[in-house]
């Protein structure tokens, strides 16, 4: 239903206002879990909005499951699929494969895209705390600066945690700007890359020169023996099958098709590439071969994949709350008013999309966060915009860009950073601090280049 006929016009802005204020107090203040704060602040939209009480409710129910129809789904799966790979040993054999094809003078490349593939399926505070290990025992062989390797791995855990589904953030950010998923992840890759060689080994080998520091006190294993992990191929079989599929469908179905294929195969494409069949496929092939196939019982795997659902529901739920507060925003006209006024004087939606993620990154902390809570501006803004499928997916990209920007204390990946690497909190910020910023700003950059090409 539109509003905008009994809304007054002059308190929108102000309602958008009063609802980012009243989240940051609540997250910031008084230490409200986020996914009650969004809930909250969509309700102070709607109400100093002039929106009539029972409509607001209405309004946050449709919100809540439109964006929970897919993202629920997806989340869901990704976190099974990764529990797996996790529990296998798969992100430990994908590791040691390229430290033994890179050697130890190249295995800062190595350690960057072992964290640019194992993000996709795990999540990246769990990546990095099962791939510490690796860092910790190439610092005591080489005897060089621990973030010689630590910053290239944590650049491509990164970079895929905010860019490449099925993480989910980027999952969230293109549902709720209606993106196509194929695309964020062709568009994820392609900004992602030469990121990360940037952001990571390059970035890393001068923050080591000025930074020395050797493996933490309280670590005293430099790399624990564990049992024989899965053969490599088979391991990137198994996590790349998705993606593969999800990305043949949609560039079978865009111009960007060499060829036309018989209606059949794109029908068939069409099935296997949707995301939520596409990572079924991924889990029961996980499920079998890293699971079964390697002697776990069907109890142990019942378990594996149960605990994997707790952070799941957590991002689940926060998602949801993002799809009510865009919902408001749009219901309102809030949202779409503010996006004008802002575009008069930024002038790109690209640049709204940086911009709004990296303020709110800033204040709070939480990429997610940031993400979801920017991406519905963003969308308010394109509602009267025609969009193709490629420009929704650098909006994602850019939303993702602006919200990895300066991770500083309000950051749980911040803490985790600091105690990993037993570094102070100074050296977390001329490290940590600084290469997400790097990362933010290189990344944005290509989108900027790529929107001017496509």
């Amino acid at each position: 239903m539109d509003m905008n006929s009994v809304l007054n016009p002059s308190m929108l802005i102000p309602a958008v206002i009063a609802g980012i204020a009243v989240l940051l107090f609540f997250i910031l203040v008084l230490k409200i879990q986020a996914f009650l704060s969004l809930l909250i602040a969509s309700l102070v939209v709607g109400l100093v909005a002039g929106m009539p009480a029972m409509e607001i409710i209405a309004v946050m129910k449709t919100g809540m499951g439109e964006t929970l129809g897919f993202v629920a789904t997806v989340v869901g799966l990704g976190a099974l699929f990764g529990s797996i790979l996790e529990s296998s040993g798969g992100a430990s054999s994908i590791a040691r494969f390229l430290l033994n094809k890179f050697g130890e003078k190249r295995a800062p490349w190595a350690l960057m895209i072992t964290g640019f593939i194992v993000a996709i399926p795990v999540f990246f505070d769990v990546a990095f705390i099962i791939l510490a290990p690796l860092i910790y025992a190439l610092q005591k062989k080489s005897g060089r600066s621990l973030l010689l390797y630590g910053i290239p791995l944590l650049a491509g855990l990164a970079i895929t945690h905010c860019f490449i589904p099925p993480t989910p953030g980027p999952i969230a950010v293109a549902d709720i700007l209606g993106a196509d998923l194929g695309w964020v992840i062709v568009f994820g890759i392609v900004v992602g890359i030469p990121t990360a060689a940037i952001s990571g080994p390059f970035l890393g080998k001068r923050i080591a020169e000025k930074i020395k520091i050797g493996v933490p006190e309280y670590y005293e294993q430099a790399f624990p023996e564990q049992n024989p992990v899965p053969p490599v191929g088979l391991v990137l079989a198994i996590l790349l099958a998705p993606i593969v599929l999800i990305v043949l469908n949609t560039v079978s179905n865009s111009e960007l098709a060499f060829f036309n294929l018989p209606a059949q195969i794109k029908t068939t494409l069409a099935f296997l590439g949707d995301p939520f069949v596409a990572l079924i496929i991924a889990n029961l092939l996980a499920w079998l071969i890293l699971g079964l196939g390697r002697g776990f019982t069907k109890k142990q795997l019942l378990e594996i994949t149960s605990k994997s659902l707790a952070p799941a529901g957590i991002i689940i739920l926060l998602t949801g709350a993002g799809g009510v507060f865009k919902q408001v925003l749009i219901s309102t006209g809030a949202g779409e008013m503010l996006a004008a006024k802002t575009i008069g004087v930024i002038g790109s939606p690209l640049i709204f999309a940086f911009v709004a993620a990296a303020i709110v990154r800033v204040a709070q902390g939480s990429s997610t966060v940031a993400m979801i809570t920017s991406a519905g501006m963003t969308a308010s803004l394109m509602e009267n915009m025609v969009l193709s499928d490629t420009d929704k997916a650098l909006m994602v990209i850019a939303v993702a860009s602006g919200a990895v920007i300066f991770s500083h204390v309000n950051d749980s990946g911040f803490w985790l950073v600091n105690r990993y690497l037993g570094i102070s909190e100074k050296q977390t910020f001329r490290s940590w601090t600084f290469m997400t910023t790097v990362i933010a700003l290189v990344s944005f950059g290509i989108v900027l280049i790529l929107d001017l090409l496509i």
